[in-house]
């Protein structure tokens, strides 16, 4: 396994986030050794806290470490966005969310998406070129905004890390925190 301690990775996720594609991410992280804080904008619906989804279900309230317009982009050495069908669409028209995940993007820092997390990249601009996975619904806004989509597991494509659904969750955990090893290794030589 790749080596992350000390690693800085922020979660950014709102209400409507498929619970397990923040938790189980969140979890591998943090028993990777890596510093995990989940990122959330103002004005969820209650406070400190989003919900989570098991697909169409209410899932539990999932307390975040810091507000969106708090959070330093800087601070950070990569960046997760779990799916869900809600929590990426209210995130790709908040501006402070955009700029946000621009930065990794700008900076060169490794994303890791799954599900209908790429929408916030699409936002951002950071597909263009890129060879992504995605929930299968997001296959034409991929292609659309520059993407190659494929119906893959999992892929690692120059920095970012995507991968469908769910029952993707080991291979994306895996190859999330391989990518995210990588980008820490390559910074400190």
């Amino acid at each position: 396994m790749a080596d992350i301690k000390g690693l800085k990775i922020a979660i950014l996720a709102t209400d409507g986030v498929e619970q397990v594609e923040l938790t189980e991410p969140q979890k591998a992280l943090k028993q990777a050794g890596a510093q995990v804080s989940i990122i959330s904008p103002k004005g969820t619906q209650t406070a400190g806290k989003i919900q989570g989804m098991n697909h169409a279900e209410k899932g539990d309230q999932i307390a975040y470490d810091e507000e969106l317009e708090n959070a330093r982009p800087e601070d950070f050495d990569a960046l997760v966005l779990p799916g869900g069908v809600a929590n990426p669409d209210y995130l790709r028209v908040n501006k402070q969310a955009i700029a946000f995940v621009k930065h990794f993007g700008a900076s060169q820092k490794p994303i890791a998406a799954i599900c209908h997390g790429p929408w916030t990249l699409i936002e951002a601009d950071l597909v263009r070129g890129h060879t992504l996975t995605s929930w299968p619904s997001l296959r034409t806004d991929l292609r659309n905004a520059g993407a190659t989509w494929v119906d893959e597991t999992v892929v690692n494509d120059n920095g970012l890390v995507t991968s469908r659904k769910p029952d993707d969750l080991p291979a994306f955990c895996k190859e999330m925190i391989a990518l995210f090893g990588q980008s820490s290794q390559r910074r400190a030589a």
